[in-house]
């Protein structure tokens, strides 16, 4: 491995910086020029990139490594975000935004600024990985800025359910495969907030149920503080 991952290193740190800056460059772009094709244009070459780079990592993996399989199911959260992403802002549901939300602001922003990754700038892996888990991340505040898309008080509930529906569906593979999908088997490699919870695996699992349902608590509550504020109870 010539090129290890340096955690907030420059590539890193630019890394992080593009992923919020471009959504807020593209959206101010849109609202300038009032393009709803100009918007289009942007959705299709988001959802192009995110599509394609997965294929092309698939492809890659598949051809050069000895990973099996088993290894390369769609079943990290991120995956399941990526799908949910596109779905948003090709159907224009608020629905569908609000799980992208969650997940992608929730999930994989974790990825994004503590990532389990081994390889650096400039490798494959490096670009691939921060395509896809940062592409999620530009999707979602896209939408938020060009649509103003925001999540509901039931968003939570809803979310919630579908996080539930994700848990039980990799629970099942990974206890067939033996791989670490949504790192229910253990804790990532990489320093995370996972790396705080307990050693002992069914305490583990309980305690990540509460992880996910505080940190959409804490997603939600920048805008239940909005709510507050205009109606004039703060």
């Amino acid at each position: 491995m010539n090129h290890p991952f340096q955690a907030y290193g420059a590539a890193h740190l630019t890394v992080i910086f593009l992923t919020i800056a471009l959504p807020v460059v593209l959206a101010a772009i849109v609202r300038r020029a009032k393009s709803r094709l100009l918007e289009r244009v942007i959705v299709v070459s988001l959802s192009a990139l995110l599509g394609l780079n997965y294929a092309v990592y698939l492809i890659l993996v598949r051809n050069v490594s000895v990973m099996s399989w088993e290894q390369m199911l769609p079943l990290q959260l991120c995956d399941w975000g990526m799908v949910v992403v596109i779905v948003a802002m090709w159907s224009g549901s608020p629905r569908w935004f609000e799980v992208a939300y969650f997940w992608g602001i929730g999930g994989t922003l974790q990825a994004v600024l503590t990532p389990n990754l081994r390889f650096g700038f400039p490798d494959f892996h490096f670009f691939s990985f921060f395509i896809s888990h940062s592409g999620i991340i530009i999707g979602v505040i896209f939408l938020m800025l060009t649509r103003r898309y925001r999540p509901r008080p039931m968003s939570i509930l809803r979310v919630f359910a579908w996080s539930e529906f994700y848990f039980v569906v990799t629970f099942i593979a990974d206890e067939m495969t033996g791989y670490n999908y949504g790192f229910l088997l253990h804790k990532p490699e990489a320093f995370s907030i996972l790396s705080f919870l307990s050693d002992w695996r069914p305490l583990y699992l309980v305690q990540m149920h509460g992880v996910a349902l505080l940190f959409f608590i804490a997603l939600y509550a920048p805008f239940a503080i909005v709510d507050l504020v205009r109606g004039g109870k703060l």
